[in-house]
């Protein structure tokens, strides 16, 4: 399997929600199994069943994080000398040539994305439109609704 781009941010975020996920959520299941257990027969026992879905769902989450940050290639994007190209982990400053919108998005992996929070996944079309721009460059996005033109006001690495 090849390796996945992910930000510094994003496999943090991951090495927390994991930490959280054995320290305290799996604990926790693990006492209510064994606290419905103590309540007798367990094919009517409706809390048995209920804590061994949270625990298998917990257990599963916890072997997809440590799947996705064993197949991570962390990028550090403030410690790569991009000469003001758009890279994966650049944050970029846009301005919509037709409307004049401007807007701010990070270029992050696939499961770091959240349009909410200005972070774009490296596959989608407005980050595959920027990679390797620079400022001052238009940067054409092939949308759903019709080509859409952005200029490139400026290129962060942060």
């Amino acid at each position: 399997m090849s390796k996945v781009p992910m930000t510094v941010a994003g496999a943090e975020k991951l090495r927390q929600e994991l930490e959280e996920l054995k320290t305290v959520k799996r604990p926790r299941v693990i006492e209510a199994i064994a606290e419905a257990r103590a309540h007798g027969d367990l094919k009517e026992n409706a809390e048995y069943h209920a804590a061994r879905e949270q625990q298998s769902f917990i257990e599963g989450r916890i072997a997809e994080i440590n799947s996705k940050l064993a197949n991570a290639e962390i990028i550090d994007v403030s410690k790569i000398n991009a000469n003001g190209k758009v890279i994966f982990g650049a944050t970029v400053d846009l301005v919509n040539e037709e409307t004049g919108e401007e807007v701010t998005y990070q270029i992050v992996g696939d499961d770091e994305a959240d349009v909410k929070a200005h972070r774009i996944s490296i596959s989608s079309p407005i980050a595959r439109a920027l990679i390797g721009r620079e400022e001052g460059d238009i940067a054409v996005v092939k949308a759903p609704g019709g080509d859409q033109e952005y200029e490139i006001v400026a290129v962060h690495y942060i």
